[in-house]
């Protein structure tokens, strides 16, 4: 039995409880958490803007160590550090096929399987199919990526969702380039993985958005030139730090209408902007044909950053080995797991960056 976060409905509030996990069958593996960041993914499927079976165990961005291996698994063993990945590819299906691992479509079938079951044997989802709100988890074996080395695995937790979203929102999805300018609207733990990441690009002047005053100083410190707070008024200040003609590219990492639609009023004509940030399907952002033909600017949609993470993380890791990303400045607050719910409450109310649970 292991403690965990447990989802009973969509809408209803977390449950800390005790679970039992199966022993890792063929091509599973059972990892214990040394951490896992509270991701605003989490808090929308708790709402039901995004869908899974439930009762679940939520939790889909952590890392931790390898405690048992089943048949068939050669990659890690017992001992190993890993980093968990949500979204593995299946390596077969026609996006897989073409190149696009980001958009794999068999991607969360695991999340509809039975990953464990409470003391009176209701059975329980992964939420994200790694379920990391919990102190141990079982996943399949192409769920865990080795941790790269010299990176503690505490820190590590952040590489298996905001870190690879933010980084890849600035280098494959906005592909942003030396020289030009960004603005970020969102501050939160994506938001300071996209800051730091158009440093690393060599952007000239790095804008951040948000609702928030107190998140002026860690924005800086995560490569923000310029600090605005969100209002109806927002592109135009945007407009007035760019000479008057707007950011060459905008990243949103906040999903809601208002700033998708004025992270597009905020670039410069031909300019672009990347939607990371995860709405619901009744809300609706509206543009006129003619604005689309004069503007000449380009709206793209970004799912996990349209990373590979056997790809990318090599390459993060070596940004952070190297002191060009900085992991630990994205954690505002680090906690237990039952300070869960009350986490979800901050970033309902756009407190702080990242929060992480330390087991």
């Amino acid at each position: 039995m292991v403690r965990a976060a447990v989802l009973p409905a969509v809408g209803a509030p977390l449950e800390i409880t005790d679970i039992e996990l199966p022993e890792p069958g063929p091509g599973r593996v059972r990892v214990a958490l040394a951490a896992a960041g509270v991701c605003h993914s989490d808090l929308s499927l708790s709402n039901g803007t995004m869908r899974v079976p439930v009762p679940a165990v939520l939790g889909h961005e952590g890392a931790g160590t390898v405690v048992a291996v089943g048949e068939g698994v050669t990659h890690v063993e017992p001992g190993d550090g890993v980093v968990l990945n949500w979204a593995p590819s299946c390596g077969s299906c026609y996006y897989c096929g073409i190149g696009e691992v980001w958009l794999c479509a068999n991607a969360l079938t695991g999340a509809g399987g039975i990953h464990a079951r409470t003391a009176d044997g209701t059975e329980l989802h992964p939420g994200l199919n790694v379920a990391a709100f919990a102190q141990e988890t079982v996943v399949a074996a192409n769920c865990v990526l080795p941790a790269p080395d010299g990176i503690p695995l505490t820190d590590a937790a952040l590489l298996g969702c905001a870190v690879l979203t933010g980084y890849g929102a600035v280098h494959h999805s906005a592909r942003v380039r030396p020289g030009e300018s960004v603005v970020v609207f969102g501050i939160g733990g994506v938001g300071l993985a996209v800051l730091q990441s158009a440093r690393i690009a060599g952007a000239s002047k790095i804008i951040a958005v948000d609702v928030s005053p107190e998140k002026e100083e860690l924005a800086r410190q995560a490569g923000a030139t310029d600090y605005v707070i969100a209002s109806d008024t927002t592109p135009r200040a945007i407009r007035e730090l760019t000479g008057g003609q707007g950011a060459d590219v905008a990243i949103e990492c906040v999903g809601r209408p208002a700033t998708i639609r004025g992270s597009w009023d905020a670039t410069r004509r031909g300019g672009r902007t990347t939607v990371v940030g995860i709405g619901g399907k009744d809300q609706l952002v509206s543009f006129n044909a003619l604005e689309i033909f004069h503007w000449g600017r380009s709206l793209t949609g970004c799912v996990y950053g349209n990373s590979d993470p056997a790809r990318d993380l090599p390459v993060l890791a070596e940004h952070i080995r190297a002191g060009r990303f900085d992991l630990s400045m994205m954690v505002t607050e680090r906690i237990a797991l039952d300070g869960i719910p009350a986490a979800f409450d901050n970033m309902i109310a756009g407190k702080g960056g990242r929060t992480l649970v330390v087991f």
